[in-house]
């Protein structure tokens, strides 16, 4: 059984990469992953800046920092990687799904997280791979 639902929550959906992208593109799941060495099976956006800008930042692949703005297309779940797996509830607003989203525009001016911040989840984030606690569900 499919657990995926219709995204109850309305409002502006973000995309946050390093990947180059146009107006009208789709990203669609079964391509590489942001964010480990594999192809995965989920879109994933977020319908906070924030949880957008760490998704830039933490992208493997391109230079420059990117956040979309992005419109779902079909159902969308809960991310687990940043919900009741690891934490509870949904409070980064962070959402999968197997379904396209379209690119409907760039967010142009965003602030990033501030060197503290960044060091702060890079630190956290080697220790949880040192732990094998890196996991990425997808």
């Amino acid at each position: 059984m499919d657990n995926q639902t219709t995204l109850q929550e309305k409002g502006t959906f973000f995309h946050g990469t390093k990947a180059e992208l146009q107006i009208g593109d789709f990203l669609k799941p079964l391509y590489e992953s942001n964010y480990q060495d594999k192809k995965s099976n989920h879109i994933y956006v977020t319908a906070t800046i924030d949880a957008a800008k760490w998704g830039a930042k933490l992208a493997t692949s391109g230079s420059k920092e990117r956040i979309y703005i992005v419109e779902p297309t079909g159902n969308f779940e809960n991310d687990p990687n940043v919900t009741d797996k690891r934490f509870p509830g949904n409070a980064a607003r962070s959402y999968r799904s197997k379904s396209p989203v379209k690119i409907i525009a760039e967010l142009g001016k965003w602030e990033r997280h501030t060197d503290e911040e960044i060091t702060y989840m890079m630190t956290s984030l080697n220790t949880l791979r040192e732990q094998g606690k890196a996991t990425i569900y997808d």
